[in-house]
């Protein structure tokens, strides 16, 4: 999806030029209505190109979601009481091992629908894990135990989730924004599939791949 927009937005500023240069030569000679025309043109496409260009930055790190898939996998392991370790699987083959204190998993996600004009330049609903952390099942030990909070963002440029809110060119294409979490308990050796879908995350329990640490 990156590469349509980053394609598409060199194809708008290629345009923008020509239109400027056609305006340029139609004010040297006198041409007044079609200097304006061109121009006007010219840089309507220009800044297409640039609103374009910053989806293009932004969207890094998204996943565009068009059905129910599995966002990553996590193999859990308790390490005394009300703690264990969480070992995520993203579907780009990394992994990460996190340390997390509580009865339960809990994952939450960022997650951008766009009106239907923007799913004609590509863009799709678009989701992308926020953090992984505990939950404890007593209210008064989330109060008082430690908590652990890890984040599953991706560094990058420009957080997309955050710059639809603020940058009204884009928060127009936005149709809506929201989190969502999901969470289960671990309390033995378990794995999970983290999964995303058009209403928002879920967990399901999976069969042990059988890979090695």
């Amino acid at each position: 999806m990156s590469e349509v927009l980053y394609y598409t937005a060199l194809g708008l500023g290629a345009l923008s030029l020509l239109l400027i240069g056609v305006g340029v030569q139609a004010f040297r000679k006198r041409r007044w209505v079609g200097s304006l025309g061109s121009s006007g043109t010219g840089a309507l496409c220009l800044s297409l190109a640039g609103l374009t260009a910053t989806l293009g930055v932004s969207t890094q790190g998204y996943r565009a979601l068009t059905h129910e898939e599995v966002a990553a996998v996590v193999s859990t392991a308790p390490t005394g009481p009300q703690e264990f370790e969480a070992r995520v699987r993203f579907p780009d083959g990394t992994d990460t091992t996190y340390h997390v204190a509580g009865d339960q998993l809990l994952v939450d996600a960022h997650i951008l629908k766009w009106h239907p004009l923007a799913n004609v330049v590509g863009l799709h609903t678009l989701y992308e894990l926020d953090r992984i952390t505990g939950r404890y099942v007593d209210v008064d030990d989330e109060r008082t135990r430690p908590r652990t909070v890890h984040s599953l963002k991706k560094d990058k440029p420009l957080d997309l989730y955050y710059l639809a809110r603020q940058y009204t060119p884009l928060a127009f294409l936005v149709d809506t924004d929201y989190g969502s979490a999901t969470y289960i308990d671990v309390d033995r050796p378990s794995h999970f599939e983290i999964r995303v879908s058009t209403t928002g995350l879920l967990i399901r329990e999976a069969e042990e791949t059988g890979e090695s640490d």
